[in-house]
């Protein structure tokens, strides 16, 4: 049996003439957060369609826990416990809190009363509970982040990916975000995230890929890819050279 719980070898998705992901393999181990990181367009969220099921790599294989899932559905990576995220929150408006997160425990328990419960749970857990019975529609964006991370936890995965949690949040709701992904994480999780906010990318990642045009340009721990001439030139650029 492996050690890692997801391994990508050597993926390629094209869109036309476009490649956006050339030769991208990574891996990630049970119970460790890793970290993707790279320009707008470098191929990340492509990278997390293919192991989530909306996109089938043109060559490659996924593999999640010892099984090739490439092409795959979405449905079916969900139910073998990969649960994700998305850079654009799209809850259901009309629908409370409570009801937005039972929508994801269906997908494995049956009874709406078990849904309810479990979803009761995780809105305690990422600090909803107040707002359980306000509409979707009626959230600010740090409460639809949340909702949107409750939503993923609700179909118990073993995988979460993570797109852009904290984009545009404040420093203060970021830290809230970081330490509610740590507990996630100690509680039995593989997480892998996409993210800008490179302090927050820094204290979480155990281990760090790096994004550039679709290939991978670098890979590592935090400090041996910050570190990286080749990330500095491509990416870090003056984020690095101020913390310097």
């Amino acid at each position: 049996m492996s050690e890692y719980i997801l391994e990508t070898q050597h993926l390629v998705m094209q869109f036309g003439g476009l490649i956006a992901t050339n030769d991208v393999s990574i891996r990630c181990r049970e119970h460790e957060i890793v970290g993707l990181i790279g320009a707008n367009g470098a191929g990340k969220t492509t990278l997390f369609n293919m192991i989530s099921g909306q996109l089938k790599p043109k060559s490659g294989k996924v593999i999640f826990k010892g099984n090739e899932i490439q092409g795959s559905s979405p449905h079916q990576a969900c139910r073998m416990g990969i649960g994700r995220t998305h850079q654009i929150v799209q809850p259901f408006a009309d629908l409370t809190v409570l009801e937005n997160v039972m929508v994801g425990a269906l997908l494995k328990h049956a009874s709406v009363a078990v849904a309810r419960e479990k979803a009761e749970a995780i809105l305690e857990q990422v600090g909803l509970t107040p707002r359980r019975d306000v509409k979707g529609g009626d959230l600010n964006l740090p409460e639809l982040k949340r909702m949107e991370l409750a939503r993923a936890l609700a179909t118990e995965p073993e995988l979460l990916l993570l797109d852009e949690v904290m984009a545009g949040l404040n420093p203060t709701d970021c830290q809230g975000v970081v330490e509610l992904i740590l507990r996630i994480r100690d509680s039995g999780m593989s997480i892998i995230l996409i993210e800008h906010v490179m302090k927050a990318v820094m204290s979480l990642s155990d281990h760090l890929y790096v994004l550039n045009q679709g290939c991978l340009i670098s890979q590592g721990s935090v400090e041996e890819v910050t570190n990286d001439p080749a990330v500095i030139a491509s990416y870090l650029g003056e984020k690095k050279s101020a913390e310097t």
